[in-house]
């Protein structure tokens, strides 16, 4: 044990202030639908999702203190904690459940989920993540709080500690949100140009190259980090220019399965969609199995610390040690699992719940531990959601559970064991935050549990109309990461899987570990077009020249904070424009739809689209080195 006795917190535990107040509920949960459903849209389109606990802070202090003129740690503490469950419920949700969507595009005897099957699938999850990660918060958050730093946490601390001096940060976020909004408009809603460019290469057969100009890519990118977004750049050179003009080359005039056409009249994109996808889902799935087994030491010691400190009672009294009765743990995860068993809408037999509270259990405990390690962004949870589709889809065949009923069943258990590593790593982010600033952990986890409701209705309704506008699968909703368990369960079920393609990334991802290198984030790369990592990646460049262009470590630290509070708001920006947009699409308007009737076609072109994006990296840079004389 590395515990601090000394520790103490910003508010002592013999002091009371507004915690779990209206206010905080209120703005906890609208924040929640808004950076959920911006997470939601940024990861069906790019395969991730950005932690919302900084932003949703840094709203909450502007919001309290320069509007409502009321100034409280632990309420701003709370909005974030409620707010902040919506990423990562969504980040469970679109991983997964998009799949059966797909299977209803593709089979017209397949009915779509409807909205209370999927709010069902996702609050149960919610719920089960919050409530198995009670009994480790002594273990993680106190006992080892020199140990494990929690990145997130820990920066979502600092800040609200910084901004107890004023919220002026808030208006970086919120300028951010204002721009993204207006360009996506402009963008995807008007078309002035087109979202997406595109290049092909002559010179060599079967290379292309191309940018997605967007916001939330940009964002995304800078947040990332320089490291991060150029292993997944690299990826995508990998797939590009590599592997796509080796297969137009070797493949000539000659059809070669999965797909039924002659490989020299295939464009890129279809090289890539009949191919490479294959071979990045083998080393996505092999990225997240081998991260999943390089922390099998951390899994054995998480859980001996668990129970060690199952039935701790020291300071039990104090307000600041205080979590929710056991009792009420235990007794919820088993209702909740019985209700998940017998609900009629969520197809989950007895075996299906007993493989949720199992491998629950388990991923909440590695997914915390792991987020106190690594921090969230790099947390695996894609890796044990396909370790869990493997093994269920598996059992659930063995045990004569075949076909659509079957695949169908796999994905919903994969999605409630996504969402429960999600919630349960956000859930110890929350509270390592409120360790430090001295908030109440039976207050947060139950904010936690009501952010699981609030953001799994939201999700059910925001998941719908998507699919309804765009539909999962097309160009501007890929899904990647739900393609990539849909392709997993197929496979195994079926039987259906080019395993030759398959066992190439997997391939791949080995000598990627052998050469000590990240697996996800190349993998990712390899898996996504080159236009989604591309912009990525100038969000990292930009993000590493201008931390290099400081010199001093407070000048740097601003930089990279303001940054990421911009970052932010172009994700929460786009993100919410894009479900506008989406609704617009599917209110009809003459003989179309009112999208149909504002698109004037990308008159700009390629050009008018780079134009633009160098114009958005510019306010990008300008806002990283923005100076507010009045915080001064």
């Amino acid at each position: 044990m590395n515990n601090d006795k000394n520790f103490k917190p910003y508010v002592p535990a013999d002091k009371v202030m507004p915690e779990f107040t209206i206010t905080s509920i209120i703005l906890g949960a609208l924040l929640a639908v808004i950076f959920g459903g911006a997470n939601a849209y940024l990861g069906l389109r790019v395969g991730m999702t950005v932690s919302a606990s900084i932003p949703a802070a840094v709203v909450s202090m502007g919001i309290i203190r320069k509007i409502l003129r009321k100034s409280s740690i632990l309420e701003n503490n709370m909005v974030q904690t409620i707010g902040s469950a919506g990423e990562s419920l969504a980040a469970g949700a679109i991983f997964t459940l998009p799949a059966l969507f797909m299977w209803a595009d593709e089979n017209s005897t397949i009915s779509a989920p409807h909205f209370l099957e999927i709010a069902a699938i996702t609050i149960c999850g919610g719920l089960l993540g919050v409530l198995f990660m009670v009994p480790l918060r002594t273990a993680l958050i106190v006992e080892e709080h020199g140990t494990l730093p929690f990145p997130e946490g820990t920066a979502c601390a600092e800040v609200l500690l910084a901004g107890e001096s004023g919220g002026a940060k808030s208006k970086i976020v919120f300028s951010g949100l204002g721009i993204a909004a207006l360009y996506k408009f402009i963008a995807d809603g008007i078309k002035l140009f087109p979202s997406e460019t595109d290049w092909q290469i002559k010179p060599l057969k079967g290379a292309g190259f191309g940018i997605d100009v967007l916001p939330a890519l940009a964002g995304v990118g800078y947040i990332c980090g320089i490291k991060i977004s150029g292993y997944m750049f690299s990826g995508g050179i990998i797939a590009w220019f590599v592997l796509m003009p080796l297969i137009a080359l070797f493949g000539a005039d000659t059809i070669m399965a999965p797909s039924d056409k002659i490989i020299s009249e295939m464009s890129t994109n279809q090289i890539w969609s009949s191919y490479i996808r294959y071979i990045g889902a083998g080393a996505v799935a092999a990225g997240g199995i081998i991260s999943l087994l390089k922390t099998l030491p951390t899994i054995v010691k998480t859980f001996s610390k668990a129970i060690k400190g199952f039935g701790h009672k020291e300071a039990e009294s104090l307000r600041t040690n205080t979590d929710l009765p056991m009792p009420f743990v235990l007794g919820g995860a088993l209702v909740i699992a019985v209700i998940i068993w017998i609900m009629p809408s969520v197809p989950i037999s007895f075996l299906g719940a007993l493989i949720i509270v199992i491998f629950g259990f388990f991923f909440a405990t590695v997914s915390s531990r792991m987020v106190g390690l690594v921090g969230s962004s790099n947390n695996p949870v894609s890796g044990m959601a396909i370790a869990t589709l493997l093994i269920a889809t598996a059992l659930l065949k063995a045990t004569g559970t075949n076909g659509y009923k079957g695949m169908a069943s796999a994905i919903c258990i994969g999605t409630v064991i996504c969402i429960v590593a999600a919630m349960a790593g956000d859930t110890s982010q929350d509270l390592k935050t409120g360790y430090i600033v001295g908030a109440t952990p039976m207050r947060q986890q139950i904010g936690e549990l009501f952010g699981a409701v609030v953001s799994g209705l939201a999700i059910g309704g925001i998941m719908y109309l998507l699919n309804a506008a765009w539909g999962y699968g097309s160009t501007e909703l890929p899904a990647p990461q739900a393609s990539l368990m849909k392709l997993v369960v197929e496979g195994v079920m079926g039987g259906s899987l080019p395993w030759g393609l398959v066992f190439c990334g997997v391939g791949i991802a080995v000598a990627i570990e052998v050469l000590g290198l990240p697996i996800l984030p190349v993998a990712i790369g390899l898996y996504l077009p080159i236009h989604l990592s591309a912009p990525i990646f100038a969000g990292g460049v930009i993000r590493w020249f201008l931390e290099n262009k400081c010199k001093a470590d407070n000048e740097r630290k601003s930089v990279t904070e303001n940054g990421i509070l911009y970052s932010s708001g172009l994700i929460a920006g786009e993100g919410l424009v894009g479900i506008l947009l989406a609704v617009l699409a599917i209110i009809p308007f003459k003989d179309g739809s009112v999208a149909d009737f504002i698109n004037i076609g990308g008159i700009l072109g390629n050009t008018g689209g780079v134009f633009f994006f160098i114009i958005l990296l510019a306010s990008l840079v300008f806002f990283s080195l923005y100076k507010d004389q009045a915080a001064d």
